[in-house]
C-alpha cells in the first residue's frame, strides 16, 4: 500500500489492492498525516476482510436523479437548477468521491468573489442536500463532505429597499407584464418563486385573500390582498390562461426566468443593485415604518422565526418614535440638588 499525489492537485491518494485488483481511491485531504491515517484504516479493512469499494458516480449523474426528485417534491426546483450551474460550472464532472471538504470550501471562496455569502450558502446547502440523498440512493458511501464544511457569515441586518420615486422610475421602464408582476410582488411581499407558482386554485378573490404553501418553508401562508393587489388579480381573472395567475404572454405558460427582463429595465431606469427579493424587504420596510408590529410582519412574510424578521426593526425608526412620545408627561420637574460642601478639616 501507498500514497501518491497528483500532478494537478494536493490531495493525497491511497493506492492498494483487494483481492488481486488495484484500487486507487482519494483520502480526502492534503495533509500527509491525516492521509496516512486513512491508508491504515483501508488496510486494516482489507486485511478484515469488511472493504467495500467506494461507488464511482459522476455529479452530472447524481444531479439527473436529484432533479427528478425536486421536480415533484420541491416548488423551488427552478431554483435549484439555476444553483447546480455554478455548483457545475466549478466542479465539473468530478465523481462524488473526489469531492472534498476542501474543494468545497474552495468552491466558496471562489463564488464569494462574485455573489454574496448568502447566495454562496445556498448553494452549498444544497450541494449538501444532494449528498445525502446520494447515500439515501445508494449511489455514494462515506461521510458528507459538505457535512464538514462552515457556512459564510451572513450580515442579514443589511438591505435594499426601493424608494417611491425608485419604484416610479422602475414601473415606468417596464412592459405591462412585469409591471404587474413588480406592483402584486410589492404589495404581498411573495418570493420571485412563490409568485410565479402562484396559481388560481390558490385564490380567493371573493375573501381578498391568498392560501399557498411557501416554496422555501413548506408552511400554508395566508396573505390578505390589499386594493392594489385585488385589483391586479381582478384583471388577471378576466383574462385567465391555465393554471397560473402570471404566465409568459409568449408562451402561454409559466414564467421560467425573469433575470433577462428585470436586468433590461433596471438599464433603462438608470436604477443599480436592485433584485427581486428587494420587493420583498421594500414590502416588509413599508410595513413597519406605517406601524405594523414585527410580530404580524413576520406573519405576512411567512417566516419561520421572529429571528429572520428582526432585521427589519431599525426601519420603523418613526413608529417607536411615535410609541415613546405617548408616554404620559409629568407637571413635576426633578431638579439636581447640588450636595453640600464638607467643613474643612482643622488646622
Amino acid at each position: 500500500m501507498a500514497l501518491y499525489r497528483r500532478k494537478d492537485a494536493g490531495i493525497w491518494y491511497a493506492d492498494f489492492y483487494v483481492d488481486g485488483q488495484r484500487v486507487q481511491e482519494s483520502t480526502g485531504t492534503a495533509n500527509k498525516r491525516e492521509a496516512e491515517k486513512f491508508l491504515a484504516l483501508r488496510s486494516s479493512e482489507v486485511q478484515r476482510g469488511v472493504y467495500v469499494k467506494p461507488i464511482h458516480v459522476p455529479l452530472p449523474e447524481l444531479w439527473e436523479r436529484y432533479f427528478a426528485y425536486a421536480r415533484t417534491h420541491k416548488r423551488s426546483w427552478k431554483r435549484d437548477e439555476q444553483m447546480y450551474g455554478n455548483l457545475k460550472a466549478f466542479l465539473g464532472t468530478a465523481n462524488l468521491d473526489t469531492v472534498t471538504a476542501l474543494r468545497v470550501e474552495e468552491f466558496q471562496q471562489h463564488r464569494v468573489r462574485a455573489v454574496s455569502p448568502a447566495t454562496v450558502n445556498r448553494e452549498t446547502a444544497l450541494l449538501k442536500h444532494m449528498f445525502n440523498m446520494a447515500e439515501r440512493w445508494g449511489l455514494y458511501q462515506g461521510s458528507n463532505p459538505v457535512r464538514w464544511v462552515k457556512f459564510l457569515p451572513e450580515n442579514n441586518l443589511q438591505f435594499q429597499t426601493i424608494s417611491e420615486e425608485d419604484e416610479r422610475r422602475l414601473l415606468e421602464s417596464s412592459p405591462p407584464y412585469l409591471r404587474e408582476l413588480i406592483v402584486f410582488a410589492i404589495n404581498t411581499g411573495l418570493r420571485c418563486g412563490d409568485l410565479l407558482d402562484l396559481k388560481w386554485e390558490e385564490v380567493d378573490i371573493d375573501e381578498r385573500r391568498l392560501s399557498l404553501i411557501m416554496g422555501k418553508t413548506r408552511r400554508r401562508l395566508e396573505v390578505p390582498l390589499n386594493d392594489t393587489a385585488a385589483a391586479i388579480l381582478a384583471g388577471k381573472q378576466a383574462v385567465k390562461h391555465g393554471p397560473h395567475v402570471f404566465y409568459n404572454p409568449v408562451t402561454g405558460g409559466r414564467f421560467l426566468n425573469l433575470k433577462v427582463g428585470f436586468k433590461a429595465i433596471l438599464k433603462r431606469s438608470g436604477l443599480t443593485g436592485i433584485t427581486w427579493h428587494t420587493l420583498r424587504h421594500t414590502f416588509a420596510s413599508r410595513l413597519t415604518r406605517s406601524g405594523v408590529d414585527l410580530v404580524t410582519v413576520k406573519e405576512l412574510l411567512g417566516h419561520s422565526t421572529i429571528n429572520t424578521t428582526m432585521r427589519y426593526a431599525h426601519s420603523n425608526h418613526d413608529t417607536k418614535a411615535r410609541a415613546v412620545a405617548k408616554l404620559p408627561t409629568s407637571d413635576k420637574v426633578v431638579t439636581q440638588v447640588p450636595r453640600k460642601a464638607k467643613n474643612p478639616k482643622a488646622a
